[in-house]
């Protein structure tokens, strides 16, 4: 944006301050942690799931997982299990927690946007400190060229005899002097630019100056329009500051019901599914009936051979399939559950009371900011007042210092008056324009902080 020979005036400069400057983005930063809270409040109202699973070795002594009986086998196993639960009633803990988020999400809002308005006014008071700076320059450059003008002047009646080399002297120290004050006004206008780039967030090697209007032409509001308690009543509800102490109490009182429902019980539906696996389990792949001999028998000397009344079967066993056993062993279970807050080391209760306590403490937050903006108000419309006052009584001293200068250089010139004494005059009157430049300017300043304050915005 910054380009060799442009100049920036104040709305450009406000502009980019609001997109570049590090504290508005970090302002904005807080809007988004808010937002993600706010959208994990929401999907917290949601049922919850969650899917494990396992693969692993035993050995030792433990207990077959297909048959119960205790084994000293090793054997690989898998686990898997499907769990998800939902809360039914909560007394409304969830709900609230989303109005907190909500309040929150508004409050960050209001102070990205209190954030703005102070960089848009430390801008404008940037600019008005510049402004100031090369106005000094303007007043030094007018002052070098009259006191140059006169040092030739006596120069040439030196020269010719009709003054002593002395007041030739003393006009060419006064006009170092001069030399010396512009100087002066150069590097103090260049430091403030500086300072204006670094509260742009703008590169200290960009080129950048600004546009300068003349002061008597930045408009302002009638000072009888700005009374402090009309703009105090527009301050109340357009300042972000008040929006956001808003909302914060909102939000705090929210805070309260959500800490005393976590003190209530909690109806809750949850259900799993599982399945396992095991590498030692066997299924029957095949069966065989048989009528093999029991034993035999001799009677009366005879043996005979002894057979069961029906034949019985004989089973092959082999391993079992991974899909057939998660088949086989596949589980489900659903219920309800209550969970009640018994006994927990009074901390819920301990944080519902800390709840409370917290809405009285951004109440006094919200009271004395609110009494903190009124002084402001009213400190800045007496100030304004005496600056009015003070702009006027310089202005007359301007014109009174003005004329006994025209005075004193007509005696200079007639050889009535001395160098020491027209030095003097014109010291006096360059002190009386700078004096009433510095309050033209804390006069300006002053009513555009009670048109900020008013809602106006800023305009130069």
């Amino acid at each position: 944006m910054a380009q060799a020979g442009e100049k920036w005036d104040l709305q450009k400069c406000v502009e980019y301050a609001l997109k570049n400057n590090i504290s508005v983005r970090q302002a904005d930063l807080q809007i988004r942690f808010a937002q993600l809270e706010l959208q994990q409040s929401k999907l917290a109202q949601y049922p919850g799931a969650n899917f494990s699973t396992n693969v692993g070795y035993s050995s030792g002594r433990n207990q077959d997982p297909t048959t119960f009986s205790l084994i000293t086998t090793g054997y690989m196993f898998n686990n898997t299990t499907l769990q998800a639960s939902v809360d039914l009633f909560n007394w409304f803990t969830k709900k609230n927690t989303i109005a907190v988020k909500d309040l929150n999400v508004k409050a960050t809002e209001a102070g990205l946007e209190k954030a703005k308005n102070d960089i848009a006014l430390n801008v404008a008071v940037a600019y008005l400190q510049v402004l100031l700076a090369k106005e000094q320059i303007k007043l030094a450059e007018a002052q070098i060229a009259l006191t140059r003008s006169q040092y030739e002047s006596t120069r040439k009646q030196v020269d010719a005899g009709k003054l002593p080399e002395l007041n030739a002297a003393n006009l060419e120290a006064v006009l170092a002097s001069d030399s010396s004050s512009l100087i002066s006004a150069e590097i103090s206008a260049n430091q403030l630019l500086l300072q204006m780039k670094a509260l742009l967030n703008l590169d200290a090697a960009v080129p950048f100056d600004i546009v300068t209007p003349p002061v008597d032409l930045i408009p302002i509001e009638n000072l009888a329009d700005l009374q402090p308690d009309a703009v105090y009543t527009l301050a109340t509800a357009n300042m972000p500051q008040q929006k956001a102490d808003e909302f914060n109490l909102k939000a705090a009182l929210k805070s309260v019901e959500v800490a005393r429902g976590y003190m209530y019980p909690t109806l809750s539906l949850f259900g799993s599914l599982g399945s396992s696996y095991n590498n030692k389990a066997r299924e029957v792949t095949s069966k065989t009936q048989v009528n093999a001999p029991l034993g035999s028998v001799t009677v009366g000397g005879t043996p005979y051979q002894v057979f069961p009344l029906s034949p019985f079967d004989i089973f092959t066993y082999g391993r079992m399939g991974y899909f057939d056993q998660v088949n086989q062993n596949f589980r489900q279970s659903v219920g309800l559950s209550l969970s009640v807050p018994i006994l927990n080391g009074g901390s819920l209760r301990t944080a519902w009371q800390r709840s409370k306590l917290s809405v009285r403490q951004v109440e006094l937050t919200k009271e004395q900011n609110s009494f903190t903006l009124k002084q402001d108000i009213y400190k800045a419309y007496y100030d304004a007042v005496a600056a009015v006052q003070k702009f006027n009584a310089d202005n007359k001293t301007v014109e009174s210092s003005q004329k006994a200068f025209d005075f004193a250089t007509k005696r200079y010139d007639l050889g009535l008056l001395s160098t020491y004494d027209l030095i003097t005059t014109q010291t006096s009157l360059a002190q009386a324009k700078s004096r009433r430049l510095y309050s033209q300017y804390d006069y300006v300043f002053k009513m555009k902080l009670l048109e900020f304050y008013k809602g106006q915005g800023l305009k130069l």
